[in-house]
């Protein structure tokens, strides 16, 4: 059975289908593989071994009366610690929801349950997704699988690493500005920001409401795909989430297989501060469409330049207003050493956040404060318009965007932790797509010399995942670095 735990969900599904082990098997395998290695990869916060195995045989039981929910049925997946799942503890990596658990179902749960999908512990994250590293997060560090000396990337970093390292064939995280596509990236693995209303927010925990984004991880484009159709569609409970069909994503992949798309490729994003090596995997790739017949056009980006301080406005503003609901009154972390009512708001506060989320807190709160509003909020949004504008603009002649992921590989623990600036620049390519509402997709395209892995991003117009991922599965099916995996 450890052999399964680096296929991609593909052969484990016609396994399933054969009968050639069962998802009690199959979930063992995964739990076992877990035990194993997690306490150094340190991806999962907690885990109900329990609760699994029943979802496993309940799936068993199906299969065996010909009952199958979908294909992924009896197929393991991880959940970021930020997704609410009835009877399971909800932090999102932070003291002031240590010990919260879930009252009811995200949506995006119910949608797994309902295809009946085996979920497999709580993952590692930066505290209520703030951060690039997992060094935020209240409990415990996640190392990259790669090298355990270096970070795998954030704020979905256990869910990353997870998949990377074969504790689980698929998961789901969140992405306000690249928190995805980063830990997918210096993870070598495939990782899927759609379209903003695409997936139903309810029932996620709240960083920034215009930005959040939940999408799948998996070690293929096709199992991304997979993963998905499960959790897409609109949702009542969520107003902002789309009111439109959900297209055949796997089916429409393939059907555009033999289409030369148009790729634009900026030049702003391969200028000061792109490590040499990133660089060269990228022209590579680049070479590779346009000798498979792709048209390659250089595009200007020319308000990308703005996205980091329009995203560190915007997300900060709504974060501040988002985390004002954890109080110390209800249902969170509250000081005993408080005394008074205002002790209760200012200890449990301060003693309930870490160093990240309270700058956060404040400088959303200075930017949304009387006198500064207009300022600071008001043109960061008129900004973040021109940033939409300017992709729209390019998508008029082109049919996706082409960048590097991440401008640096996995750098080490510690290494950025001083210096917030640097660590928010680790976000530079991925940000503008989350303030433009676009879809955004990493996919491994090559190595460094010492053995990190390389990410190349894909953005596309509005709810156009399908061609992505197309775009992304012509390169895939030409190369190997998906299949490589870390010798953990």
């Amino acid at each position: 059975m450890n052999d399964l735990i680096f296929k991609p969900v593909e052969e484990l599904i016609k396994g399933l289908q054969d009968k050639q082990f069962s998802s009690v098997e199959l979930t063992k395998a995964y739990i076992q593989r877990t035990h194993a290695i997690d306490d150094q990869l340190k991806a999962f916060l907690s885990f109900d071994e329990d609760k699994t195995l029943k979802e496993a045989q309940a799936s068993d039981e199906r299969r065996a009366k010909n009952q199958c929910l979908s294909d992924l049925d009896g197929i393991p997946v991880g959940l970021k610690d930020i997704f609410s799942e009835k009877g399971q503890p909800l932090t999102c990596a932070s003291r002031i929801l240590e010990k919260f658990v879930s009252p009811y179902d995200a949506t995006l749960v119910k949608k797994l349950r309902q295809s009946g999908l085996v979920m497999w512990g709580r993952l590692n994250m930066d505290e209520f997704a703030m951060g690039s590293s997992s060094e935020n997060s209240a409990f415990q560090v996640t190392s990259n699988p790669w090298n355990l000396e270096r970070i795998p990337g954030g704020s979905s970093s256990g869910s990353a690493a997870a998949v990377a390292a074969g504790e689980v064939p698929l998961s789901l995280g969140t992405d306000t500005g690249g928190s995805i596509r980063q830990p997918a990236a210096l993870c070598g693995i495939v990782g899927l920001k759609p379209t903003y209303g695409r997936v139903s927010r309810y029932g996620i925990v709240a960083y920034a409401s215009s930005l959040d984004q939940a999408g799948p991880f998996a070690r293929t484009t096709k199992g991304v795909a997979r993963l998905l159709q499960v959790i897409c569609g609109s949702d009542a409970k969520d107003a902002t989430s789309a009111r439109r069909p959900v297209p055949q994503f796997l089916k429409e992949m393939c059907s555009f297989q033999d289409k030369k798309w148009t790729l634009g490729v900026p030049e702003e994003y391969f200028g000061e501060g792109l490590d040499p090596e990133i660089r060269a995997s990228i022209e590579s790739a680049i070479d590779f469409y346009r000798k498979c017949g792709y048209i390659i056009k250089p595009i200007h980006l020319k308000t990308i330049e703005y996205a980091i301080p329009v995203y560190y406005i915007v997300a900060t503003a709504e974060a501040s207003s988002n985390l004002a609901r954890y109080d110390g009154i209800r249902y969170t972390y509250r000081s005993p050493r408080a005394k008074t009512v205002d002790e209760v708001f200012d200890l449990s506060r301060s003693e309930g956040f870490g160093d990240e989320v309270k700058r956060r807190i404040l400088l959303g709160t200075y930017v949304l404060s009387s006198g500064y509003y207009d300022a600071f909020y008001g043109k960061a949004q008129k900004v973040r318009r021109l940033i939409h504008n300017d992709f729209m603009e390019a998508f008029k002649t082109v049919d996706a965007v082409l960048t590097p992921t991440s401008p640096v590989p996995a750098f080490k623990k510690g290494e950025r932790t001083s210096d917030p600036l640097a660590m928010y620049l680790s976000d530079i390519y991925t940000i503008s797509v989350n303030l433009a509402g676009l879809p955004g997709l990493s996919i491994p395209c090559g190595f460094t010399q010492s053995q990190l892995p390389i990410g190349m991003q894909l953005i596309g117009r509005p709810f156009e995942e399908s061609t992505i991922l197309s775009i992304a599965h012509e390169f895939e099916r030409q190369h190997s670095f998906h299949t490589q995996t870390p010798q953990l």
